[in-house]
Order: C-alpha cells, then structure tokens, then sequence
C-alpha cells in the first residue's frame, strides 16, 4: 500500500466538488460541504498549506472515497 500523498485545502475542495458536493457554508476557514444523498465534511483551507495525512483521512472516511479514487482525482487536479 502507498503512502497518502497530502493535498491544500483548496485542492480537497476541487476534489470534493468533482465528486458532486456543494459548499453550503463557511466560516473563516472552514468549509463545509454537502452532497445530495446526505454526505458532509467540512475542509479547512489555509492559502495552500498542506493538510495532514490524519484529516485527509478523515474527510475521505465522511465522504467514502477510496484511496484508488483519491489518488485518481489528486492526479487530475
């Protein structure tokens, strides 16, 4: 298995938006999204400051993205 590769906040949420989700809301640097079947994360974006390995994670676990579809769409980015 390949190590996760991290992306800015602002590329996860290029992701999260191919992937059909929509911003709702923010507040300061945080994001949140909503997919129509009920799906939701929220990103923190932060210029183009990494974010960790640990809340990629995460987010890919609240929105069931597999690592072969993140790492796919991290690609196209």
């Amino acid at each position: 298995m390949t190590m996760l590769l991290p992306v800015s906040g602002k590329e996860m949420c290029k992701i999260l938006e191919k992937l059909g989700f929509k911003k709702i809301h923010q507040v300061g640097s945080h994001v949140r999204y909503v997919h129509s079947d009920g799906r939701r994360t929220v990103v923190s974006v932060h210029g183009n400051e990494e974010l960790s390995i640990g809340l990629i994670k995460e987010i890919m676990r609240q929105v069931e993205l597999s690592r072969e579809d993140y790492e796919k769409l991290r690609n196209e980015i």
